[in-house]
């Protein structure tokens, strides 16, 4: 059976529900982190379609989840917004305002101030979350160093937010599950916990799934990419060619770091 379709990003959330976890959005963790719990979160990067798709889906099975919204044109619209935020999930700010700005960070400030109030005109927005951007050679995480961003009335942003020492991080970034080669920005800062001792191999949905079924973290945190999520074949294969050509780059970009820095 094929990967990275709603189908089985359905069986995923059955083998949530079945082995006991409380599946939450990041929003609800940081208020009250509940002893055994998946933590749900979406970048909203592209095809909204299909992020929609993946939010009916959750919100039939009673689930409730974080949605990061982009704001750029073809992401930032007014109507997914709401529909994401009436079914009872969490609207996000997915911010790239350091790429935006060419790494000026004063610029970067007042964009960020202008795009989130942008989008609490349709949704109450309490948690955002960096996009990372392969090519640029900072990172929009950069902005914190100068600045809080609970000074915005924010609660949380999920690379600082989460305690990492007690959860498990699992990200679908370059569609796969496992390869860390890959990863140039969507990366953690921590040497010890679960995520350094996790030993078993996670590539696919599947795995995930087992994983899952094992019980052997009590708090997980997963980031699946909607518009990675496709059940239609042309969809689905155009997006597995696009990624497979976009990972060999991230890779030599990485390789090009390492080696000069």
């Amino acid at each position: 059976m094929r990967d990275f379709t709603l189908f089985k990003y359905k069986e995923l959330l059955e083998a949530i529900l079945r082995a006991d976890y409380i599946p939450v959005p990041v929003r609800d963790h940081l208020a009250a982190p509940a002893k055994r719990c998946v933590i749900l979160r979406h970048d909203v990067d592209r095809e909204v379609g299909r992020n929609l798709a993946m939010a009916r889906l959750e919100h039939s099975m009673g689930i409730r989840s974080t949605y990061y919204f982009r704001h750029v044109k073809d992401v930032f619209i007014p109507g997914a917004i709401r529909d994401v935020a009436a079914m009872g999930h969490e609207v996000g700010f997915h911010y790239e305002v350091m790429d935006k700005a060419k790494g000026d960070k004063q610029k970067a400030m007042e964009i960020f101030k202008q795009e989130l109030e942008d989008l609490r005109r349709y949704a109450d927005v309490t948690t955002a979350c960096m996009h990372g951007n392969p090519l640029a050679p900072w990172s929009n995480r950069d902005l914190w160093e100068d600045y809080d961003f609970r000074d915005f009335g924010l609660t949380g942003e999920p690379y600082f937010s989460l305690d990492y020492s007690k959860v498990l991080y699992l990200t679908d970034t370059g569609r796969t599950w496992a390869d860390r080669k890959i990863r140039v920005k969507d990366i953690l800062d921590e040497s010890d916990g679960p995520n350094c001792r996790l030993t078993c191999n996670v590539r696919t949905t599947d795995d995930v799934i087992e994983l899952v079924r094992s019980r052997e973290f009590t708090q997980i945190c997963i980031l699946a990419h909607p518009n990675r999520w496709c059940d239609g074949m042309a969809g689905w294969t155009k997006e597995l060619v696009m990624q497979n050509l976009k990972n060999v780059g991230k890779a030599g970009i990485i390789v090009y770091r390492k080696t000069f820095g």
